[in-house]
């Protein structure tokens, strides 16, 4: 198989919003230039969230300014992701001159309160609000993650119903992508693929992506059952970290490496440099004072 498989790296915010230590402007910038050497060519590189809430994502303007323009017309191949929750995100996005502006909207209502402090209706609007505002006045391409998608730590089981009508109102939008995202690694390979099949019956010209964690040791199996259902686009975290601040329990993303692994060992092409990958992994695991999540990242790669 050559089929191309689109890895989007969130190390970078994802990866370490939930960690303990925080991170100095500095180490996050070596980790970004050592993944963008490692072939990452799509990553979520900063959140512009409200620093008090989330001190480890502070900084993301200075992140954004030490780094090289990526040039050319932004699109989805070639990209550096901030992470927008509402309007006054997406200005701080659109100021620090990012290349894609990634909008959180929660599938249940209790994750919405309590990680966005609002409704989802009203996370749609200011979704809504934000597209009219980049076709006035420009501003990078727009796309939607929908979170708890698959189910909530607050309101139990996120049914199908729920996600085809926020994403048949994204995709009334335009976003230019949706991503589901199963934010506490409660999903299985059965429900990913029928949840792959409604999402495509309700949108079916959206370019579709899919965003896993490994909370419960599913992360990878689903992986591989969206790549069976067509999916073309992933989301990974080096190392495995990850998890978001207001989700109890909640832990790591699939570890980049294991899903380069696994894709590349069956065929597919990636453009990643899996000893890299692991190499980064290991590094910044041992600066946060733990282990690798991954398991490339504790067994190594094969052949060695």
């Amino acid at each position: 198989m050559s089929r191309f498989i689109e890895i989007v790296e969130v190390g970078p915010r994802d990866g370490l919003q939930n960690e303990a230590q925080s991170l100095s402007v500095e180490e996050r910038l070596d980790l970004i230039r050592r993944l963008e050497a490692c072939g990452a060519r799509r990553m979520e590189v900063v959140s512009f969230v409200n620093p008090n809430r989330v001190p480890q994502m502070a900084g993301a303007e200075e992140i954004m300014a030490a780094l090289s323009p990526v040039g050319g017309t932004p699109d989805l191949n070639h990209s550096r992701i901030g992470l927008v929750l509402n309007m006054r995100g997406w200005e701080r996005c659109v100021a620090a001159q990012c290349d894609e502006a990634n909008v959180v909207v929660c599938a249940s209502e209790g994750f919405a309160v309590r990680n966005q402090g609002s409704s989802v209706s009203q996370q749609i609007d200011a979704l809504a609000a934000m597209v009219e505002r980049q076709a006035v006045e420009g501003g990078p391409p727009i796309t939607m993650t929908l979170s708890v998608a698959f189910g909530c730590p607050f309101d139990g089981e996120v049914g199908e119903d729920q996600v085809v009508a926020i994403v048949r109102e994204a995709a009334a939008l335009k976003v230019a992508e949706i991503a589901l995202g199963d934010t506490i690694g409660v999903a299985d390979p059965w429900t990913v693929r029928k949840r792959i099949e409604a999402v495509r019956a309700a949108a079916p010209d959206t370019r579709l992506r899919m965003h896993f964690h490994d909370t419960r040791n599913t992360g990878l199996a689903n992986a591989f059952a969206s790549v069976e259902a067509g999916i073309d686009v992933l989301d990974a975290s080096v190392g495995g970290l990850g998890g978001c601040p207001f989700a109890p329990n909640a832990t790591g993303n699939i570890g980049a490496e294991d899903l380069v692994y696994m894709l590349e060992r069956a065929g597919f092409t990636t453009g990643y440099d899996l000893d890299g990958l692991i190499e980064t992994g290991r590094a910044i695991s041992a600066r946060l004072g733990k282990a690798p999540a991954s398991s490339l990242g504790r067994a190594g790669g094969f052949p060695a």
